[in-house]
């Protein structure tokens, strides 16, 4: 939830990076993205809690959870899977289209990597694996839809750079005439 390559940190940084695109297609892309990382963000809480729910103390404490417990209780909580809490030190908006989008590619692909392992970890639980399985896919979408708005973008900024170099040739052409 709140690690590195979290639901709650994409979200965050969608969310913020939408402001500094160039057109309303590619900021409704960033947009929607990061509502439905939202969305992602209450089903993994929902996993955490039904697989913790009902737990002894003595199955908290043999599952590693004690400290976790002592600080959080049975409450979900935002934090890495190594313990460390959310940090929003690590959301990348730049105020640079191309450069936040590519930043976006590269969070879709570890957020996929990241459930990857999650499934390697939960295989003998095929409930589990199925709500990781739909998460990655959808990681796997984002990642197209990033793709097509980093070329809408890149795009635009080209017919902008040739516009431009239109209008200065075209003044050239007169200083030379």
């Amino acid at each position: 939830m709140g690690g590195p390559d979290g639901e709650i940190e994409a979200s965050l940084r969608y969310i913020s990076q939408k402001f500094a695109m160039p057109d309303a297609r590619t900021k409704a892309v960033l947009n929607d993205i990061g509502t439905e990382e939202l969305s992602h963000l209450e089903m993994v809480g929902a996993l955490v809690h039904q697989l913790t729910r009902g737990a002894s103390i003595d199955e908290i404490e043999k599952a590693g959870l004690g400290a976790y417990y002592t600080d959080h209780g049975v409450d979900v909580y935002p934090q890495a899977a190594a313990g460390f809490p959310l940090s929003t030190l690590a959301i990348a908006a730049k105020g640079n289209p191309i450069t936040n989008l590519q930043e976006d590619l590269s969070a879709e692909k570890k957020a996929q990597a990241t459930y990857e392992n999650l499934i390697d970890l939960c295989r003998d639980d095929p409930d589990v694996v199925d709500v990781l399985r739909y998460l990655r896919q959808r990681e796997i979408v984002h990642f197209q839809r990033f793709g097509e708005a980093l070329r809408n973008v890149q795009d635009l900024l080209m017919e902008k750079r040739c516009f431009a170099m239109r209008n200065n040739n075209q003044g050239n052409n007169t200083q030379r005439q």
